[in-house]
């Protein structure tokens, strides 16, 4: 897992920049912090920062094949790297290191820009081909890896997060009314962003710099099929996808460790890998497992709209029946003030939305674990792939015409904005929710009610997905961390899409098929507990020193001139034991815009 960046311009001659391409690299020095080098041509300039994982020796960064004339700035995993070697040495294909980064340059020389579709990985990677002067952007099938992207005189400047964009002299950190609508609508819409000409290369999509211009396309996008299995087919068929994803990305050549938080997604896929590593090292061999709890939350756990009980029974639980090397990180829920901690989550995010305490509790998580691993296997995305929020099998959700999670969490988490900014959020969120389903394939003989299933699935994986993989990869990476997610296999999840509804729920219950797969890998408790989302603290001390951070930054003026005090005011003054979570998390967001704006100094052209 790495840093990329670089830019291209057919204006100038990027040989005499060496500074610039420099600083935009090292701004991504957390990402990459064993090791980066630059390449510089005339008409191109590549970055790149390196976490080593496979190959430690070998797979060094920028990587030139002289034979194409090609460079290449490559990011995260490509997991099918053996099969594809192969394949290329039949082609005639040379290889000097064990790298999957030399497989994809040597993969690029055989198909050119068809090569994303004979990878399989979280990856985001950039190749400058030097006797064709084009620029090759690809980012993985359901966008794990990020990959931002702005003009600059010429062409244009490409990195794994917007702050590396800034450096660059032609683009500065600019905020204007769009971007605003696009991070406080809470859509998740792919492509624009909340920085005025940053965009993004889309997820299973890519871009092409030549001096024709430049050409966007998607090469991978969820499609309706006919499912012909039954239901024993079906459970089997997920249990040999989840079991192939699991064993291809258990390789590395650096410590690796599970998120076990207790839960069902989590728990089938630690048993998964654990089995794995006992086949490949023997029976003895243990997998290091990880969960997260605040020191007040066995005494003080209180039940939410997303929150079932507590994970720490569970997690160890769950641990003594794999036979995983289990620890839980215990954290001071006052710690989570740090104004350090906060600030560095916010730096890390470029962003003013998140999710306040939560991500800075994953920050805190994600540091202890660097301690010890260098790679971390997760269980994001089987929600979204197997059915598991309540929004699947709620009538009021399934009936309603917006995006499901508003329903959830909507305006009482989302930090109200300054009326005077009309910003029309409500029309742009009927107008998003529109082109959204719009975009949903579908067969022409679906029920009502199947028809209604495929767009949940759709919305939820293609927008609710991307804001948790955008958190998991900042905070991951900002200590360092390569974080892995098994069930954001793309195979999986086009047989999971196209699988009726009456299967995922034929047991009556949300993630029905995970739940069958699961069965003998998790204790029962386990695999019948209700759907928990990540835990967050509820001490009233944590409580009142978020007030105080709020009134702190509504005291600013820039802060005042974006946020409604007058909505917020009655959460200020709320007995800190009796503050809701969706109304916290609105002044969470007030306390992480004072610092986004602290920090990137952005310009306002509101």
């Amino acid at each position: 897992m790495c840093g990329i960046t670089g830019w291209v311009s057919f204006h100038h001659d990027a040989r005499t920049r060496a500074p610039v391409i420099e600083a935009m690299t090292a701004a991504l020095t957390p990402r990459g912090p064993d090791t980066g080098g630059v390449w510089l041509g005339e008409r191109a300039a590549i970055g790149h920062r390196r976490l080593s994982v496979i190959d430690l020796v070998g797979g060094v960064q920028p990587m030139t094949d002289r034979r194409s004339d090609t460079v290449l700035s490559y990011s995260g995993e490509v997991y099918n790297h053996h099969q594809l070697r192969s394949e290329l040495r039949k082609l005639g294909h040379e290889f000097r290191t064990r790298s999957d980064t030399e497989v994809v340059l040597r993969a690029y020389a055989e198909w050119g820009e068809a090569v994303a579709d004979h990878l399989d990985g979280m990856f985001a990677f950039a190749v400058w081909d030097e006797r064709e002067q084009r620029l090759l952007l690809v980012r993985d099938r359901l966008g794990v890896k990020p990959l931002y992207w702005a003009a600059v005189d010429g062409g244009l400047a490409f990195a794994s997060e917007p702050k590396a964009l800034f450096v660059h002299p032609e683009i500065r950190p600019r905020v204007d009314a769009d971007g605003l609508r696009e991070a406080y609508s809470l859509l998740f819409n792919t492509g624009p962003t909340v920085w005025s000409g940053v965009r993004e290369v889309e997820p299973g999509g890519l871009l092409v710099l030549d001096r024709d211009g430049v050409r966007e396309r998607r090469y991978w996008q969820l499609e309706a099929g006919v499912h012909g299995d039954d239901r024993d087919t079906t459970v089997e068929r997920i249990r040999e996808l989840v079991g192939a994803a699991a064993r291809s990305q258990l390789e590395a050549d650096v410590p690796l460790c599970s998120l076990l938080s207790g839960g069902l997604d989590s728990t089938v896929l630690t048993a998964l890998l654990a089995a794995e590593l006992r086949l490949r090292e023997g029976p003895d061999a243990r997998i290091r497992s990880y969960a997260v709890d605040y020191s007040d939350q066995a005494a003080r756990f209180t039940g939410d709209v997303l929150r079932t009980g507590h994970d720490t029974p569970f997690a160890t639980e769950a641990g003594a029946f794999i036979g995983t090397d289990h620890s839980t990180v215990v954290l001071d829920p006052l710690a989570l003030l740090d104004p350090e901690h906060r600030k560095a989550v916010v730096v890390a995010r470029d962003s003013p939305i998140g999710v306040g305490d939560m991500d800075t509790s994953l920050y805190l998580l994600f540091g202890e674990i660097r301690r010890h691993s260098t790679v971390a296997l997760s269980g994001e995305a089987a929600d979204e792939v197997f059915g598991g929020y309540p929004w699947f099998h709620d009538p009021r959700a399934l009936a309603a015409t917006t995006f499901p999670w508003l329903l959830v969490t909507g305006d009482e988490a989302a930090m109200p904005l300054n009326p005077e900014l009309d910003l029309c959020i409500g029309e742009f969120r009927a107008d998003t929710y529109r082109d959204a389903l719009a975009a949903v394939p579908h067969l022409d003989d679906e029920t009502p009610a199947e028809h209604r299933q495929r767009e949940m699935q759709h919305v939820s994986l293609t927008r609710w997905l991307r804001q948790l993989l955008h958190r998991k990869d900042r905070l991951s990476m900002a200590q360092g961390l390569e974080v892995r997610v098994p069930y954001c296999d793309h195979r999986l999840v086009e047989y999971a899409f196209n699988t009726p509804w009456a299967l995922k729920s034929h047991d009556g219950r949300e993630k029905s098929l995970l739940r069958a797969t699961g069965a003998g890998l998790a204790p029962e408790s386990v695999l019948w507990r209700p759907k928990n989302h990540y835990p967050a603290t509820h001490h009233p001390d944590y409580n009142r020193g978020l007030q105080n951070l709020a009134r702190d930054a509504l005291a600013t003026e820039q802060v005042r001139a974006l946020a409604d005090e007058t909505r917020l005011k009655p959460h200020l003054d709320t007995p800190p034991d009796r503050l809701e979570w969706g109304h916290r998390l609105r002044l969470e967001r007030v306390v992480d815009l004072a610092l986004w704006l602290d920090h990137h100094q952005p310009e306002l052209a509101l």
